[in-house]
């Protein structure tokens, strides 16, 4: 039972992702992210043009809260949108640029290295293109065709890390796959060190080390200067003392 309401609920979010597809398709609809609490379902929306998304006055958001809850059946739904700040590092609005290009009669090849440049130029990591289909025009063979740039992660738990991306493109001469890897700025792998961080770190903690150092030494030549004036007081005390001794 708690297996088919899994894939009853997994159905459901891939429904919804198909239809905010749709009816947010020129704000450059991304994914959406669904977060329940006790009050509302709260579904955040990515796009790459905020106010196509909204509508004028908000109507758009209204009419689209109303029909998640009558077609969906979602309780007290609540959209949010959120802009992709840099969708040169957004694998899916890439993969939706790239084909909505091919589609209008662009180069693939021409697009593709274009692409692959304004994503590094932004700041990724790495970046995979993967392209496949009849790439050459009519009466073509399929093949496939890969450009990359940079790092990439291929196996292992780390591919998580990887933000990846998919799309059909329909041409005139068929059908093209498209898949978009993109590994961000911010993206810190177990097993790779950056030598510049780790010279910086070790450069961080020698001076730490040196201000405690020098920190104790002067914390010890205070309490040499506090302790003086108590010894030599101690010491005149004593030589009265003696004299005193002495003239009995």
């Amino acid at each position: 039972m708690i297996e088919k309401a899994f894939i009853r609920q997994g159905i459901k979010n891939v429904q919804l992702e198909d239809y905010m597809r749709k009816q947010l398709k020129s704000a450059g609809f991304t994914r959406l992210e669904i977060v329940k609490t006790p009050l509302v379902t709260r579904i955040v929306v990515n796009v790459t043009n905020p106010g196509l998304a909204i509508g004028k006055g908000g109507q758009n958001i209204r009419t689209l809260t109303k029909e998640l809850g009558e077609k969906f059946g979602i309780d007290n739904p609540q959209l949010e949108i959120k802009e992709i700040e840099k969708p040169q590092l957004d694998a899916q609005a890439m993969s939706d640029l790239l084909s909505s290009l091919i589609e209008r009669g662009f180069s693939w090849r021409s697009v593709a290295f274009k692409i692959v440049r304004d994503i590094m130029n932004a700041g990724a990591l790495g970046v995979e293109i993967i392209i496949s289909g009849k790439l050459g025009g009519k009466g073509a063979r399929k093949k496939k065709q890969r450009i990359a740039l940079g790092y990439m992660k291929k196996a292992g738990e780390q591919t998580r890390l990887v933000d990846a991306g998919m799309k059909t493109s329909y041409p005139k001469q068929g059908a093209i796959g498209i898949k978009v890897k993109i590994i961000r700025p911010d993206v810190m792998f177990p097993d790779k060190i950056r030598i510049r961080d780790v010279i910086a770190k070790k450069r961080a903690d020698e001076e730490k080390e040196n201000e405690r150092i020098a920190k104790s030494a002067e914390d010890a030549e205070k309490a040499q200067a506090k302790e003086a004036p108590v010894a030599e007081e101690a010491a005149v005390k004593g030589e009265a003392a003696v004299k005193i001794e002495e003239g009995k």
